[in-house]
């Protein structure tokens, strides 16, 4: 037996089940080891950053760490901007890094590198195997800083040497993981004591505050005191659709976040951090906050957001349930060969989207245009992205669709951002899931057309906008979809768009795997 097949066997101990893998050479010995241990599905993605993202999708609807099996310093490097959104979204991901067997190193072969270095920026925690006899504790322990209590990325760089030696150390029991931390009741009763002296408060959330416990806590705090609640604008996962309550997503552009929190004099923040803008602009304040605004932590990431919010909404008295709002319902179509726009794409979902969907958002604008149609329609998931990093829409839906998969996962991408990561269509057709891709080919980088207009650069001439456009020439996705074998239509018409969906829907229905439309945006 390798020691490989210790460290797969004390893996799947800890509750991790699904490895995301795109292996070389120094990783065959691992690769040998998930095919003769049952209890670990190994998934294969044609770029690590499919398999990076997908592991970070997996960790979100789970709350536990998948796996990724990825080759060397360069690899990795291939799967960084997928783990910054990781990263940000707080997901538990464990990566396995392969490397040259430890003599190998120091002759400086072609694909040598500082593989530590590489996966630094994107861990909360990174560990390298120093023997083969420490392959199990190191296994162990890689899996328990992904759980945190702050959870992550965390990198295990395992040496070929280490793998392939015959040693066979001790497999390793299930341990018990870090929880999140409770908030203590003086913190709890600070807040409250905040709350009810301020004039106009907001309730600021993210992180696992905007889950459906979270949510119904924050409604019953804001309800009695008649305040806003705000939510961060990227929040890993949220929980909505009717009956559950929707905050206020702060607004992406800075002047409009600032008039989301306007005149507030008391800013709780719950499960994340105050809000800034994302980009410094000429001019504008990066810090959102309200000047002479107090700021309260009830917590942070590593905190139980949810109990925490429980017991301050029971600290100030709020009823046990918040009010919920009506079920909302799309009109039918009067104007089938109206141009496509994404609210068209919003209502389409809100009329067919079956309950307990996941949405895998990487559209940046026109996400933004669905997002609003979906608050009180059916009931579903709505992964962002957290990181910023393009590219993480179609690999997060692969591992969402392992994840949950009784449930219809959708897609949302810009061409742009698809066009990062389009090889995860072959994985979802491989796999044969659950998941409609719905690609916005309004053949731009649009949001960078605003950007270049906010950020004070001057009259954009051709060379500016001919990098920033997409159609010379523009991408053909149904057929670059069918090339990587999943099935693809063209939508530019309202109509169009509505029919594509049913028969998606339908074909996904009948177990045929995924399916690609083309949203044609007017």
């Amino acid at each position: 037996m390798f020691a490989a097949e210790s460290m797969v066997r004390t893996l799947i101990n800890q509750g991790v089940e699904l490895c995301f893998s795109n292996p070389g050479t120094s990783e065959m010995h691992m690769v040998a080891a998930l095919d003769r241990v049952d209890g670990m599905k190994s998934v294969l993605c044609l770029f690590e950053g499919v398999a990076t993202g997908a592991a970070d999708g997996y960790g979100r609807m789970t709350g536990k760490p998948a796996c990724t099996l990825l080759h060397l310093g360069p690899g990795l490097a291939n799967g960084l901007a997928n783990l910054h959104n990781a990263r940000r979204a707080f997901s538990p991901v464990l990566n396995i890094v392969g490397d040259h067997a430890i003599d190998h190193r120091p002759l400086d072969a072609p694909l040598t590198s500082d593989v530590e270095t590489v996966c630094a920026p994107m861990s909360r925690w990174v560990g390298t195997v120093s023997s083969s006899s420490e392959v199990s504790t190191m296994a162990v322990e890689a899996v328990r800083q992904a759980y945190g209590p702050e959870r992550g990325v965390a990198s295990l760089v395992l040496p070929a040497d280490c793998a392939w030696s015959n040693e066979e150390p001790d497999v390793l029991p299930k341990i018990d993981m870090p929880a999140l931390l409770a908030v203590s009741e003086n913190t709890v009763k600070d807040a409250a004591k905040a709350l009810k002296s301020a004039s106009n408060p907001i309730v600021y959330i993210g992180g696992t505050a905007c889950l459906e416990a979270g949510l119904q806590a924050a409604g019953r705090i804001v309800e009695k005191l008649g305040c806003r609640l705000v939510m961060e604008t990227f929040a890993p996962r949220i929980s909505r659709g009717s009956g559950r309550v929707s905050p206020i997503r702060l607004n992406y552009f800075a002047e409009q976040a600032a008039e989301d929190l306007k005149d507030c004099d008391l800013l709780l923040v719950a499960g994340s951090k105050p809000p800034v803008s994302f980009f410094a602009y000429p001019g504008i304040e990066s810090e959102l906050t309200p000047k002479g605004a107090k700021i309260v932590h009830l917590g942070g990431p590593a905190d139980n957001m949810a109990q925490a919010l429980i017991d301050l909404a029971n600290a100030l008295n709020a009823k046990p349930e918040p009010e919920r709002a009506p079920r909302s319902f799309a009109p039918e179509i009067t104007a089938p060969d109206e141009p496509l726009n994404p609210g068209y794409v919003g209502l389409s979902l809100l009329r067919h989207m079956p309950e307990k969907s996941v949405i895998c958002d990487d559209a940046t604008t026109s996400g933004m245009g669905v997002y609003p149609w979906l608050e009180n329609g059916p009931e579903h998931e709505w992964l962002c992205l957290t990181g910023g990093a393009i590219g993480m829409g179609m690999p997060l839906s692969v591992g969402a669709a392992f994840a949950a998969p009784q449930s219809q996962v959708f897609a949302l991408s810009g061409d742009g951002a698809a066009a990062y990561t389009l090889q995860a269509l072959w994985t979802q057709a491989r796999e044969k899931q659950n998941i409609i891709n719905v690609v916005f080919a309004n053949h731009s980088y649009l949001v960078l057309n605003f950007e270049l207009a906010r950020v004070g650069a001057g009259e954009p001439g051709p060379a500016a906008q001919a990098m920033l456009d997409l159609s010379n020439p523009k991408m053909d996705w149904v057929k670059l979809s069918e090339g990587f074998g999943v099935p693809a239509k063209r939508a530019s018409t309202v109509g169009e768009f509505d029919d594509a969906m049913q028969a998606a829907l339908k074909a996904c229905k009948n177990k045929e795997g995924p399916q690609l439309i083309v949203a044609e945006i007017a």
